[in-house]
């Protein structure tokens, strides 16, 4: 569950705040599609749902835990539980594609055995595994983004946050990374895609909730939207 209760995000005094007293609820194992034009608001937001950021002012529930009572040396907690796609993949170019999921395991001191057993099923859930000995440079872009999903889903957070995961890829491509995110959101996990692609937010018939200069402007069930960047 997400639960953000009147938050405002001010970084400058002079330009007014980035967020200005948002309200938004998303519940266990909804799939919601966040949009906005650039400047809108959408990246504030992100970064403080994973605790880049601090708010302002306002309330902050991911997960059961409250970002109010949250301490520093608990954040790595908080990401355990809330699983982060970027456009840009930021796989390591030296490591197969087992080892940049294993990476994920390996910095939260899980044992060799586990890792061994569980980056094969999660690499089957994103239909790679018969390319887990690939370098990132012998894959596809949107290969690419499904290895940086399975390494953010291997630690099994209960959020999955994909800030524009398709930018850079072809229609294809793009495609193939939304159903992994829709198979990731059937097994369970609550996922927030943002997006400037409008056939993917008018076919998904998704939730879609619009940031418009800081504020919600719409949050509405599936319907025809026209984004604009």
């Amino acid at each position: 569950m997400i639960l953000l209760d009147r938050v405002t995000k001010i970084y400058n005094k002079n330009l007014g705040p980035a967020l200005d007293r948002v309200s938004l609820h998303v519940e266990p194992k909804e799939f919601v599609v966040i949009i906005g034009q650039s400047g809108s608001g959408k990246t504030t937001l992100l970064k403080l749902l994973t605790r880049e950021e601090r708010p302002t002012s306002g309330k902050i529930i991911v997960g059961g835990i409250d970002y109010d009572k949250l301490r520093d040396r608990d954040i790595p907690l908080l990401r355990r539980k809330v699983g982060t796609v970027f456009q840009d993949f930021k796989l390591l170019p030296n490591r197969t594609v087992f080892e940049n999921v294993a990476f994920a395991l390996e910095i939260v001191g899980v044992g060799g055995r586990e890792i061994k057993n569980t980056v094969p099923k999660v690499l089957d859930i994103v239909n790679l595994k018969s390319q887990a000995d690939h370098m990132p440079q012998e894959l596809s872009g949107g290969e690419r983004q499904r290895v940086a999903i399975a390494r953010a889903i291997v630690r099994q957070p209960k959020i999955l946050i994909a800030d524009e995961p398709t930018g850079n890829l072809d229609p294809k491509h793009a495609w193939d990374v939304i159903r992994v995110l829709e198979k990731i959101n059937h097994y369970g996990t609550t996922v927030l895609l943002t997006t400037h692609n409008q056939e993917i937010v008018n076919k998904l018939k998704r939730r879609v909730v619009t940031i418009e200069h800081g504020h919600v402007g719409s949050d509405r069930a599936s319907a025809q939207y026209d984004v604009k960047n």
